[in-house]
């Protein structure tokens, strides 16, 4: 495994300390996604939008919805709990420290993607080019 470095902006870098906590639960949520990421996931796989996708790929030591490495953007989806000030102040952390690896970060919430599927491919598909 490649040492972890988080002033290297490079998706492969996973922290060697929490990568085998992480890729536990990223399996166990790409075995439970949401209705929200199911759809989504339903657009995005198979190179749909002519760009590689990853559900729960971890970076660093974050696990991100979605990732486009090519393009260098992570879409992360909210749900409810997103609304608490605490979980709003996590969320800020991890886009900060993705940024500063170099992704771009775009966050939709559940209810975007059930009810303007359309929009937030839209929105995507701006972000990947």
């Amino acid at each position: 495994m490649t040492a972890f470095d988080r002033h290297k902006a490079n998706y492969c870098y996973a922290d060697p300390v929490l990568y085998p906590f992480l890729k536990e639960h990223a399996k166990k949520m790409r075995n439970m996604p949401t209705d929200a990421e199911r759809l989504l996931w339903m657009f995005l796989q198979q190179n749909q939008l002519g760009k590689p996708f990853r559900r729960q790929h971890i970076i660093a030591t974050n696990i991100a919805d979605f990732a486009c490495l090519p393009a260098r953007l992570v879409i992360e989806i909210d749900g409810e709990y997103h609304d608490d000030i605490r979980q709003q102040y996590h969320d800020q952390l991890r886009t900060q420290e993705l940024e500063h690896l170099g992704f771009r970060v775009i966050r939709f919430t559940n209810e975007e993607v059930l009810t303007n599927i359309d929009k937030v491919i839209e929105t995507i598909k701006t972000n990947i080019l």
